[in-house]
């Protein structure tokens, strides 16, 4: 029953669209229907601009560390996991939106600073950095992500072969997610921020 429990909470919590929320409460406007239709970060700094950018990045990294802390609470580091997964899931593929979320990125920072936080630093450094210098958020998202796995494999000691799947599998998912802007990024046509 627990597992389910986790699955549930973090899905839902997943569904908290903040570009969706705060859009509509401070500028009375659907994030949706604005740039890439997505209701993330970028697009939410996109429409409604930093300020609000900003606090939506906030929440969306918030309810990352909410689900896993609620997660590990209850089910230790399979919970973790399973919380972290399905978090994601929900920022993704909300059920409240129509299945139309955003792509994970923020959400995903927020779990993997439970999970490992030497890691999530490190990728995220490298990923804003990136970002700042191209004016590509999803250069550095896409880099960032890749960069997940690897950095794990290089700062886990003793590694746990379990926290190596994990992270591969969120990194894939939101390279998933970033497959248009990937096409884009290979055709030069990327949008800058």
């Amino acid at each position: 029953m627990r597992y389910v429990f986790v699955v549930l909470i973090s899905y839902l919590l997943g569904n908290l669209s903040f570009a969706y929320i705060l859009g509509k409460l401070l500028m009375k406007k659907d994030v949706r229907d604005f740039g890439s239709g997505n209701s993330g970060t970028t697009n939410a700094i996109r429409a409604f601009g930093k300020k609000i950018g900003i606090m939506v990045f906030a929440g969306d990294v918030l309810k990352g560390i909410v689900a896993v802390l609620i997660g590990k609470a209850l089910l230790g580091e399979v919970g973790s996991y399973l919380a972290g997964v399905f978090v994601i899931v929900g920022h993704n593929w909300p059920a409240l939106l129509n299945f139309k979320g955003g792509k994970g990125v923020a959400t995903t920072i927020g779990v993997m600073l439970i999970i490992s936080p030497t890691a999530t630093f490190i990728c995220f450094v490298v990923g804003i950095t990136i970002a700042f210098i191209t004016r590509m958020v999803s250069l550095g998202s896409i880099i960032g992500m890749i960069l997940g796995p690897i950095v794990i494999l290089l700062v886990e000691r003793p590694l746990n072969f379990n926290i190596f799947l994990f992270c591969f599998s969120v990194a894939a998912m939101s390279i998933y997610r970033h497959r248009e802007n990937i096409k884009r990024l290979m055709q030069g046509k990327e949008n800058k921020l």
